[in-house]
């Protein structure tokens, strides 16, 4: 299980370290926007330069957990980086969830599980 973890840990920080640096360095091709709410919604995110967050809160996360360094810090932010990611996918785009998306929130389930030690504190009912 410990192999199968470090694999999902290490591919979850493959995606979002790539994905995250291409959003600040933009060295994959944009394909054609199509026209109504997603294309505004793409040009009112890189005209305010708002990319270039994500994509710090991307990569960050992504290098960390390739590095295996604060893993339980990378996933809670890359939760918020998930859910915003499927927000996108169900109200804007309306393109589905399927694959890339299901994919990232399968890996990042199977990187929690395996600490969810560290995350014990904040389920708890009382302090």
């Amino acid at each position: 299980m410990k192999i199968v973890t470090a694999i999902a840990r290490i591919l979850l920080g493959l995606v979002f370290a790539f994905f995250g640096s291409n959003l600040l360095f933009q060295f994959l091709p944009n394909p054609p926007m199509p026209p109504g709410v997603v294309k505004d919604f793409m040009v009112a995110l890189g005209s305010t330069h708002y990319v270039a967050v994500i994509g710090f809160f991307q990569l960050v996360p992504g290098l960390l957990l390739i590095i295996n360094r604060y893993v339980p810090l990378a996933l809670t932010v890359l939760a918020a980086e998930i859910v915003n990611i499927l927000t996108t996918h169900i109200l804007v785009m309306h393109t589905g969830l399927f694959p890339i998306p299901i994919l990232v929130v399968l890996l990042w389930l199977l990187v929690f599980w395996s600490v969810r030690s560290a995350f014990a504190g904040i389920f708890q009912a009382k302090a």
